[in-house]
């Protein structure tokens, strides 16, 4: 589990904590998206799926993932 300390629009300090492999996708669409951590994270907060940030980052990791490798029908 890697804990990561992030800043919300640039003044919330948080952290969130996510698997590695999650981390690692995360980072990885941070590179695709030309988007810091930061800028990303605050990105999820401003659309959240759940209450809960780390839970909100893994279900969009999830949902990029998807869009990206399953062609709309």
């Amino acid at each position: 589990m890697i804990k990561k300390s992030v800043l919300i629009a640039g003044k919330h300090a948080t952290s969130i904590s996510l698997e590695k492999e999650f981390y690692d996708v995360l980072l990885e669409i941070c590179e695709r998206e030309k988007q810091s951590l930061n800028q990303l994270i605050t990105y999820i907060d401003e659309n959240p799926r759940t209450e809960n940030l780390s839970s909100a980052v893994r279900i969009y990791v999830l949902k990029y993932i998807m869009e990206k490798l399953i062609a709309p029908k």
